[in-house]
This record gives C-alpha cells, structure tokens and sequence, in this order.
C-alpha cells in the first residue's frame, strides 16, 4: 500500500490512457479493474493550463477516487494531487481504519501544509495567495462508502430501482454543493456573517462571496481565510485585498458514509464542468444504458455535445476550438466512473480484484500531455 503512495509522486510509474481521437483537448483510460468492479476516467481541457487534477488509488482491498477542480491556477489541485492520499493513508494506519475523523485530518493536513507552502512562497509569487481547489473523495473499503467534499463538484450514486421498475436506474446525489448559487448554502454563509451585508453579492448573473468566489469551502484561498495575507503589503501589490473580520470560506468538508448495498450499481465522481450541462438523472441514464469500455468519455462528450446544442454549433466545431478560448464555451471537464461489482457477489469481482493494483492519474496538462515535465514543475511549486 505504501509503495502505491509513493508512486504519486513518481509519474513514470503511472499507467497513463490516451488521447481521444479528434479532440486534443481529451485524454481517457477506457476500463481498469479496482477491488469492488471496474473504473473509467476522463478529462477535457478547456483554460490554457489545465486547473483539473483527478487520481484512483487501486489495491486488491480498497478503492480511492479524487477528483481536484482548482481555481485561479493550478497550484492548489495539484498540490492536493500529490498530498491528500499519502494523509489518508497516514492517518488511517495510526487509527485503525477509515473513519470521518480519520478525513478531516487528511483535509486538514492537507490544507496546513498548503498554507505552509504559500508562506514560503508568497514573496516571489504573491499570487499563489488567492489559489485554491475544490476537492471531492471518494474511497470504497469492506463495502462501506465514504464521500467527502469541499466545494462544487460532486458523486452521484446510479442504483437499481425498486418494485415494478427493476429495469430502470435511480440517481442519488451523495454530495453537498458548496456553491452560494444554492439558496441553502447562501443562507449558510450569511448567517455566519450577520454583520456583512454585502458577503454574498449577486454579480453578473452570479451569486459569488464578496463579489469574488462562488465556492464556500476548498482548499486554499487562503487570502479569504487568514487576515494576515489579504494585509501583507506583497499581496496588497499584486490584487485587490479583501477586508476580513473573520475567514469567509472553510477548509471543513461535508462526509458521507454508507454501507453499500446490493442494489447499487455504480457511482459518478465529476467536477462542475459536467454538472453545469447534465443532471444527475441524465449522466446516470448514460451510464446505465451503455457499454463500460470507455464510459467516461461518452459522458465527457455528452456535455460538449450539450455545449454545442446550446450554442447551435456541432460537436466537430467545439472540438476544433483551441485551449484558453475554448475556456470562453465550456469549463474543464473531469469524470470518473466506478462500477460497483464486488457486494453483488459477480464473477467479474474475482478476476478483478486480483489485479486491482496501482494508481491511474490523468496528465497534468492534457494539451502537452507531457505529464513528465509537468510533473517536475510541480515538484518545483510543491518544494
């Protein structure tokens, strides 16, 4: 297991999937086993520099998913790419087992040693002060589910239903959307903040804290959580500081736990670029009525071909749009699909879990896909 955790950080070691064909924008892994069934992931890229970082850890007895929608830069979900499960992992073996408590160490650990990183950073790039990631987990272990989230993307259960339609699938959603968009989460940040009228402001048809995010937890961001950035005068020169009384976001993450049951099929884990152009109903529909083999790719394209309908252009055009513009159309994409085969007692689950073994992280830039070189450079932010 701890060898699998150090090969986080060692690239060339990493089973990479490939490009799909006529976007280069696109990277997929079409089906790999895990301990509990079989996965799917893919990417599309839609800034200059990809902001989207996802990984599934596979041992022959767990499963874990991590999907990192950064923001203002790359810094934060990469950094998160590479520390988060080395902290699970470490907390996990000290208590025994996974747990809520065992998680929100993990976060924590996580998020400190971010901060560490921009104190040590911030006089030569100010800016990695107002970088930060969205940060959904997943992890399987003894048929028992944990979900953990800090932001705006999300994992949708696809379950059989029930009765007189045990043909048909069910969506549950088993995450909370941190997003001030959401009436409930708004209401939660104003009444932390019952003496800032203005800490949630309606901007440009969105509602964003402090005119500036939309997300009301993550990773980083620490020129809203810690007064002592937005005052420093390197930060002060770089952007527009934001007076806090107190921190505005949190690192705190909404968990999950359940026992997995014979019913479920398989789970969704994607960032807000697929929710923004299909409902939970729809992309569990996709699933459950195609082939595995390449699954997350065929929900990928059914957003961009949701895009272009939007736009009344076609699907060929959306993928002949380069990156950074291509921004101007769509947000970055990142889906991972996990069949759940294990509980159900399948055939399948033997053969699968005997080479359930090893870590799938997509490229750290899908257009260069150079994902060696821009590892080093990540080695030299994360140091």
């Amino acid at each position: 297991m701890m060898m699998m955790l150090r090969s986080l950080s060692r690239p060339l070691e990493r089973c990479l999937g490939v490009r799909a064909g006529g976007d280069a924008l696109m990277w997929h892994a079409d089906l790999k086993p895990h301990a509990s069934g079989d996965f799917s992931i893919a990417v599309v890229q839609a800034n200059n520099c990809l902001e989207d970082q996802s990984q599934v850890l596979a041992s022959p007895f767990a499963t874990y998913v991590g999907v990192y929608d950064g923001h203002g830069g790359p810094e934060a979900s990469r950094f998160v790419n590479k520390h988060l499960f080395p902290f699970l992992h470490k907390f996990a073996t000290e208590q025994g087992g996974l747990s809520a408590d065992v998680i929100k160490k993990a976060f924590n650990a996580t998020e400190e040693e971010f901060l560490r990183l921009v104190k040590r950073s911030l006089p030569v790039r100010p800016q990695i002060a107002s970088v930060g990631s969205c940060c959904l987990v997943g992890a399987i272990s003894n048929d028992v589910l944990y979900v953990a989230n800090l932001g705006d993307s999300r994992a949708v259960l696809g379950r059989k239903a029930s009765g007189d339609k045990e043909n048909t699938v069910v969506a549950e959603r088993l995450s909370t959307d941190h997003n001030v968009g959401v009436e409930e989460v708004r209401k939660e940040v104003e009444e932390l903040h019952p003496d800032d009228s203005h800490i949630v402001v309606y901007t440009h048809g969105v509602w964003r804290i402090k005119g500036i995010i939309q997300v009301s937890r993550s990773i980083g961001d620490v020129y809203l959580k810690k007064p002592e950035f937005y005052r420093d005068p390197i930060f002060q020169q770089f952007g527009n500081p934001v007076p806090l009384k107190r921190p505005v976001i949190t690192a705190e993450p909404s968990i999950l736990i359940r026992k997995l049951k014979p019913q479920d099929q398989f789970l969704i884990f994607a960032s807000d670029g697929l929710w923004e152009q299909l409902s939970d109903e729809a992309a569990v529909n996709i699933v459950f009525k195609n082939p595995r083999a390449g699954i997350a790719k065929r929900l990928v394209r059914a957003a961009l071909q949701e895009v272009a309908k939007k736009r009344e252009m076609r699907y060929s055009d959306i993928k002949k749009i380069e990156k950074g513009i291509r921004r101007h159309f769509h947000d970055n994409i990142t889906v991972i699909v996990i069949y759940l085969d294990k509980h159900r007692g399948s055939s399948r689950n033997k053969r699968t879990k005997q080479n359930a073994m090893g870590c799938t992280m997509a490229p750290v830039d899908i257009y260069s896909f150079n994902a060696d070189g821009g590892d080093e450079d990540l080695l030299q932010t994360i140091t």
